[in-house]
């Protein structure tokens, strides 16, 4: 099934110019049936819109403003981070949020925020039926309006609030992964762009990795291009130009993924400094969505040596997957004749952590990162906040 998954995940970013000269005759005879899964999707996705569009379908919505935080293709977006990111911001301005999360694959998300989040006012509902879950927490802890002047003086306010108490009202809500989870009604659509992999080959699932068509950008309100750090100014133009095609007139900012430190396997109270990889030789291990920039952030380190053990998004490691990385371990270590560093993922450590430990007594480091947003043309991380309390603050709940 691994290997599947990752012959489907070529097919989905090789640009179609290049199929013959790049894909595996296997990967290449998968086409056609994936070519007809798209198609079919296509026809899905269409009809579902059809369907809540003329009130067929129920969409939800609750007594606090929503934050949608989504993308357009799979995995490798940053969604997560830009989820933490909101949540902490609305936590240290007073306002208690609640972040609504599926709890797909091992639920690794909901782990790693509730460990990055534990002590503040930020409350997390795990659940595929997000709108059962809000309620659910809503009933729980009572709700606060954001259309107050004490809310309203918060929302302005630039001081952090000393006093992080979980429970508290919920006062927003913020819906991770929320783009394509249209039973929810949302008060903002923040889409997440991977800017070193935008749109694959361009293609819907499972022939490519868009979950909808680029039109579906007309629903946003703001567009974040991730990791735009990692790719040159001509990359970067190029994108805004396309979303610009769809939509013209769309705010939108930058971010990255900045590093801070690593901890270590079996103890999350560590704080082990970067540079502890330096001119070292490390084997980078992950299932996530989009690897490459995991192992581009490494390499800038000035680690001596850089190998790399991928699986497919949400991979939860097995035991035969630690075998496999233990011998490449002995390979590196006999070919270089140094011990060899693995390092991890936040998200893969918080899916498997009991079975990392079993790499001992080789040291595995989790990398932790913080997401920022980054100056340019204007854009600014007070911009990007301003814009989201217009936007709170113009709900029209009573």
């Amino acid at each position: 099934m691994e290997k599947l998954r990752r012959a489907v995940n070529q097919v989905a970013y090789t640009p179609l110019s290049q199929r013959l000269s790049t894909l595996s005759p296997l990967q290449l005879s998968l086409i056609p049936l994936l070519s007809l899964a798209s198609y079919l999707y296509r026809f899905t996705i269409s009809l579902r819109h059809r369907l809540y569009h003329l009130n067929l379908l129920t969409v939800h919505r609750l007594p606090v403003p929503v934050i949608s935080v989504g993308n357009l293709t799979w995995g490798g977006n940053g969604k997560t981070p830009m989820v933490e990111f909101l949540a902490r911001w609305l936590a240290d301005t007073g306002i208690s949020p609640l972040i609504l999360t599926r709890g797909y694959g091992g639920s690794d998300e909901a782990k790693m925020l509730q460990r990055h989040l534990c002590g503040t006012s930020v409350k997390i509902g795990v659940g595929a039926n997000r709108a059962a879950t809000a309620h659910s927490f809503l009933e729980q802890h009572g709700y606060m309006n954001l259309c107050g002047s004490t809310c309203s003086e918060r929302l302005l306010s630039h001081e952090k609030v000393k006093n992080h108490s979980n429970s508290g009202p919920i006062g927003a809500a913020i819906l991770d992964d929320g783009m394509q989870h249209l039973s929810l009604w949302r008060d903002l659509e923040i889409v997440m762009v991977n800017a070193m992999m935008p749109w694959g080959n361009g293609q819907l699932l499972p022939l490519g990795p868009l979950r909808e068509p680029l039109t579906a950008l007309n629903r946003a309100d703001i567009i974040v291009i991730h990791h735009a750090d990692l790719v040159v100014k001509h990359d970067i133009e190029a994108l805004e130009s396309t979303i610009r095609e769809v939509e013209k007139v769309l705010p939108v900012f930058f971010t990255k993924m900045a590093p801070s430190h690593f901890l270590k396997v079996g103890n999350t109270s560590s704080r082990i400094p970067l540079k502890v990889v330096d001119n070292k030789t490390v084997l980078c291990v992950s299932g996530i969505g989009f690897t490459d920039s995991f192992i581009q952030r490494i390499e800038e380190m000035g680690p001596t040596i850089v190998d790399r053990l991928d699986f497919s998004d949400h991979h939860f490691f097995q035991l035969e997957d630690i075998d496999m990385i233990r011998a490449r371990l002995q390979e590196l270590e006999s070919k270089f004749a140094a011990k060899p560093i693995v390092i991890v993922t936040e998200k893969d450590y918080d899916r498997a952590p009991d079975v990392l430990e079993c790499l001992k007594p080789f040291d595995v480091l989790v990398l932790c990162c913080n997401l920022q947003i980054l100056a340019h043309k204007g854009s600014t991380e007070d911009s990007f906040k301003t814009i989201i309390k217009q936007h709170l603050k113009q709900d029209d709940r009573v």
